[in-house]
């Protein structure tokens, strides 16, 4: 079974893309969680173990979408991020785990007591 879409589309205002399947499967991915998730070796690193956690992409749109031939899609982002090639592979594996990757990432940030939210700084002080 192919893993592409048979249905893109984008919506700018919730800043949603959404996905159709061959087998009438919808899916609805924000931008922030593209993002932060991006397949880009900025973000997962080249190997296990060297993932960057994403802080303060809250606010992140997606300004441009860029098919790469048959297989993939390019995310531009507002922060700059466009490094990350999502494979339609890439986009099942993610529409199909949302909330765990969510849930994961939540706790992530909440462990290195870091914020989703761009404006909110954790100052660390030592004495």
């Amino acid at each position: 079974m192919s893993q592409a879409p048979t249905d893109i589309k984008f919506r700018k205002q919730s800043q949603q893309l959404e996905l159709t399947y061959a087998n009438g499967e919808q899916f609805a991915l924000n931008s922030e969680f593209l993002r932060v998730h991006s397949p880009s070796a900025e973000v997962r690193g080249h190997g296990a173990g060297q993932e960057t956690l994403q802080t303060g992409k809250m606010h992140v749109q997606i300004t441009e979408l860029i098919p790469v031939g048959n297989y993939a899609l390019q995310l531009v982002f507002s922060d700059g991020h466009d490094s990350g090639i999502y494979s339609w592979v890439y986009l099942r594996e993610l529409c199909e785990t949302k909330d765990a990757k969510w849930e994961a990432y939540l706790q992530k940030l909440h462990d290195a007591k870091a914020s989703r939210d761009p404006d909110q700084q954790v100052v660390k002080f030592f004495g």
